[in-house]
């Protein structure tokens, strides 16, 4: 770089016609060079999401077919909305949107602030051991499968030797078969899923507690705040982008609940509370065939989340809080 007769008189260092410094294709090399390792990192992530969430989207368009599998999709015959007013003419599309809708509400209701009360709690814990210990046992469950899960939710409430009605015995009361109640499937599927997942969830909120400047707690303290004062305008205050960003994502999943548990925790006898649509596309579609009409219902529970994600971001942006986009 070298010195105009300008930049002699003002003592600011500007390029010449002669040199006029590194062009685009040097620095996109030199920004390669430098965040080479940070790319190989974020290619499994993006086969990931070609592979299993975009390719697969290609599928969308049987549900305007009437799809045969020997015909393959290309020469099956068009049907247009068919399929999507046959499930919004079908007796069962309401039960089945407020059983799903109530399942992810009540999860979102009681399981989003649960981790947050938890990591609340840890942060004012002093002794780092017990601290550690509570943290480790309450992540390990994310860990173990569904099926696992499942299968000690009906060991634990089983009527005849399960443990929690043996407790309930033990206090002069009858045993209950709590998996053949359909009042009592939304609580064990709720509490399951905070059992299952509110350490993990936890590990978020915790990272998000170390970045708040430990300066602002000792002004606290001049001041004469309580702990209750300090959790309540410094500690919130602090984590609250973290918490806005997941509940817009968690308020997007409210009608994705998830199959596997439900499928292995639901019964006939429970099918008036249990039964979600992801059960039902699976018996229409796996197991009946009709694999239009299950994608149609399947791409319907997809427009709505993203109506509920993107009207959550909206109000989010409207509000001054954070936002995804």
């Amino acid at each position: 770089m070298e010195w105009t007769e300008s930049a002699k008189q003002t003592g600011i260092r500007q390029r010449s016609p002669t040199n006029p410094g590194p062009n685009k294709k040097s620095r996109l090399s030199s920004k390669w060079i430098r965040g080479k390792y940070l790319v190989l990192m974020f290619v499994p992530c993006l086969l990931y999401y070609l592979l299993f969430k975009y390719l697969p989207m290609f599928g969308i368009v049987i549900s305007f077919k009437n799809y045969n599998l020997y015909k393959g999709i290309w020469a099956s015959d068009w049907v247009g909305l068919k399929y999507y007013i046959m499930f919004f003419q079908n007796p069962d599309f309401p039960i089945l949107l407020r059983n799903t809708f109530l399942l992810g509400f009540y999860k979102l209701l009681f399981g989003f602030p649960a981790p947050i009360a938890l990591a609340l709690l840890l942060n004012e814990v002093k002794t780092i051991v017990f601290k550690r210990f509570v943290q480790t046992v309450s992540y390990l469950p994310h860990f173990i499968s569904n099926v696992v899960v499942a299968s000690m939710v009906i060991l634990f409430l089983s009527p005849s030797g399960g443990m929690i009605n043996k407790i309930i015995e033990s206090l002069g009361f009858e045993s209950i078969n709590f998996m053949v109640e359909p009042k009592l499937f939304r609580s064990i599927y709720v509490v399951s899923e905070i059992w299952q997942h509110i350490g993990w969830e936890t590990i978020i909120y915790l990272a998000a507690l170390t970045s708040i400047d430990p300066m602002l707690y000792e002004a606290a303290e001049i001041d004469g705040a309580s702990r209750w004062k300090k959790l309540w305008n410094v500690t919130l205050p602090g984590i609250a982008p973290a918490i806005v960003i997941l509940f817009i994502l968690n308020v997007g999943k409210v009608l994705e609940i998830g199959f596997e548990k439900v499928f292995l925790l639901y019964n006939p006898a429970t099918y008036e509370t249990a039964d979600i649509l992801s059960t039902y596309v699976y018996r229409t579609g796996l197991m009946q065939g009709n694999f239009s009409y299950a994608a149609a219902i399947d791409l319907f529970t997809g427009v709505v989340s993203l109506v509920f994600i993107y009207s959550t971001n909206y109000l989010s942006r409207k509000l001054g809080e954070t936002s995804l986009w």
